[in-house]
């Protein structure tokens, strides 16, 4: 059960409207690391969480704050175009080359599809898409992605805040910018804290220490051109999980076979020259078994 409060979680007035801008912030509406995608991503995360208890409210809290915050964007981008595109703006458009360019940085649909409002979408009008959300089931390859998420989200809401003079905008982007910074923190701590009270190990997922190939658990295959790859904690010294030891593997060479495709399907009319013999799996999209066999002995040639 959600409840809703007519109050915003801070303060979102600009000083003045900016159509162009508002389009800009319909980045951290709907795009990728915007607050639509954490909002649904922790959400998800805490409905699909297997054990009650504190991890499990720290990421209902956190998701239900994110709630707030796509409100609270997009009632800024509201504010911001507000009285654009009106009919005498416009055509005034149409009459000065300066102001037409100007108007021709908004989003269209902002207007005709939201009448003025926010959109589930990004900067360039790409529709939200659910493919962006991360909840796995495991806690920590989902906090992993949480704090990336954060980051990310840190990374472009800092960059609009160099991208407006508008000191009620920036007021806002304020306040987000410090929530980023303190839930990077509470995930990153919630990583630490996972590992403490041992349900989760260094890597994702743990247990499987027995099965991999441990001499490719160790090594950092060196394939660029650069030469400082070694100098790093990464390719010298013990693993993060404490059961590997990292080195540096130079001039690794290839462990497989030619990378080839097998013969094609001729049904398929691929272009092959029979250097490969023909196909000897059953050809795509035919039936097997019974019917299979009945099908091959009326049409041999097939």
């Amino acid at each position: 059960m959600f409840r809703h409060t007519q109050r915003l979680q801070f303060e979102a007035k600009p000083e003045k409207p900016d159509p162009v801008y508002a389009r800009k912030l319909q980045e951290l509406v709907g795009g990728a690391y915007g607050e639509m995608s954490v909002m649904m991503q922790y959400l998800f995360q805490g409905w699909n969480a297997r054990i009650p208890g504190k991890y499990k409210d720290l990421t209902m809290d956190i998701a239900t704050e994110e709630i707030g915050h796509v409100e609270m964007l997009a009632t800024m981008v509201a504010r911001l175009l507000e009285g654009a595109p009106a009919t005498a703006t416009t055509k005034m458009a149409t009459s000065d080359p300066a102001v037409g360019a100007v108007l021709g940085g908004m989003d269209p649909q902002q207007a005709i599809i939201a009448g003025g409002a926010a959109l589930p979408a990004d900067s360039n009008g790409y529709p939200w898409n659910g493919r962006y959300v991360v909840a796995s089931g495991n806690l920590l390859a989902d906090f992993y992605a949480n704090v990336a998420a954060e980051a990310q989200s840190r990374l472009q809401t800092a960059r609009l805040y160099n991208m407006t003079d508008d000191p009620g905008v920036k007021d806002m982007l304020r306040f987000n910018l410090a929530r980023d910074t303190v839930h990077q923190n509470q995930w990153l701590a919630a990583i630490e804290q996972l590992r403490e009270d041992g349900l989760e190990r260094v890597v994702v997922p743990g247990g499987f220490e027995d099965v991999e190939y441990r001499e490719h658990a160790q090594t950092l295959w060196h394939l660029s051109d650069g030469t400082e790859a070694g100098a790093g904690r990464w390719a010298a010294g013990p693993a993060p999980d404490g059961e590997h030891e990292l080195t540096l593997l130079e001039d690794p060479v290839p462990l497989g076979d030619v990378g080839m495709a097998p013969p094609p399907d001729p049904e398929l009319y691929s272009t092959y020259d029979g250097s490969q013999g023909k196909p000897t799996g059953p050809v795509m999209g035919t039936e097997t078994g019974v019917k299979g066999k009945i099908k091959n002995a009326l049409t041999p040639d097939q």
